[in-house]
């Protein structure tokens, strides 16, 4: 499945004589189509790339889909490579990786990943290209945006050696920041989630999937990452004494409660954001984000996460299916193929 092998990573480039590419627009709340519109002429500082596979952020994009962006977020909400605005119509979307067919020569034939909306062919300045690392399968890659959200969000949480951990809500992102913590020596790291048929799906993940009812207390940090206002109490309720709860879910329009009485106070907790757009300040003198998204894709060599891909569409059918798959609950990743 895909192309894996180092050989296959740099033959030579195919190209198509095509001038045109087909994108997925949304062109009003709720309703997605195709557009085509013609390639940017070739250039010798740009790459033109054909691509394999993609995926769904079903977190953002359903708020983008559904026109829940605020206005105040327009702009710091822009996704690399995005043409149109969340007034409609925009083309959206942040995971693409595809095979270089023409730029530098160190470029041509190889496999790369780019911060793209789902296309099937693109032109970009060779600096937005990543190359996608040898023990890393192009189909896995996809989940590199999602890797470096979770990657910045435990920087974030500042987890230590020792540290007993909750994340709530095993979403993808959820999932990911999860797995990473439990590679942290010494932590103990419970995921929580409502939904049965995730939890058990999940049955094996690095760390215990526990429903909310059976969520640990206690922790030393906290992590919300379901996207659903309910889960900010029981993230509230895993934080023990001067806990650190991590907020790494991000609601658009969505009014969003949270109980600051009870014991909220008295446990003297600390509430913090994560988001991607930034490099904590901690790391901010040494980490760009380019080095961190490399990072990402580095991470992606372990074939377990091959769990995380709920369903895949051909790149043909994502128009009609787009819908589908953002109002299902049960996505996780779902994965975009652009060649039958």
């Amino acid at each position: 499945m895909g192309i894996t092998a180092a050989h296959s990573r740099h033959q030579a480039p195919l190209v198509d004589a095509s001038d045109r590419a087909t994108a997925l627009w949304i062109v009003a709340a709720g309703r997605a189509e195709f557009r085509t519109s013609a390639l940017t002429p070739p250039d010798a500082a740009n790459c033109r790339i054909r691509s394999l596979f993609g995926a769904i952020s079903r977190g953002t994009e359903r708020l983008v889909f559904g026109g829940l962006v605020p206005p105040s977020e327009h702009e710091r909400m822009r996704a690399p490579m995005q043409d149109g605005d969340f007034r409609f119509p925009v083309k959206y979307g942040y995971s693409l990786v595809g095979r270089v067919e023409t730029g530098p020569e160190a470029l041509q034939g190889r496999v790369a990943f780019v911060l793209h909306p789902h296309q099937d062919h693109i032109f970009v300045p060779a600096d937005a290209v990543y190359l996608v690392p040898d023990d890393v399968p192009p189909e896995r890659a996809v989940l590199a945006p999602f890797m470096e959200t979770a990657l910045n969000t435990v920087w974030d949480a500042r987890v230590e050696s020792g540290d007993r951990v909750a994340v709530v809500g095993a979403g993808l992102v959820g999932c990911l920041v999860a797995y990473l913590m439990s590679r942290i020596p010494g932590t103990e790291v419970a995921l929580v989630d409502p939904d049965t048929a995730r939890r058990t799906r999940l049955a094996g993940w690095p760390c215990p999937v526990e429903a909310p009812d059976d969520s640990p207390t206690d922790r030393d940090v906290v992590v919300h990452a379901s996207g659903h206002p309910s889960g900010v109490a029981v993230a509230l309720g895993c934080a023990g004494f001067e806990a650190r709860v991590v907020e790494a879910s991000w609601f658009g329009t969505t009014p969003v409660e949270m109980s600051l009485g009870g014991a909220f106070h008295a446990r003297r907790l600390s509430l913090v954001s994560s988001q991607v757009g930034h490099v904590p300040a901690h790391r901010r003198a040494r980490w760009s984000t380019r080095r961190r998204l490399e990072t990402a894709l580095a991470l992606l060599a372990d074939p377990a996460l091959d769990r995380l891909f709920s369903g895949e569409t051909i790149f043909g059918q994502l128009d009609r299916d787009y819908a589908r798959i953002l109002a299902d609950p049960g996505t996780l990743c779902h994965r975009i193929r652009y060649r039958a």
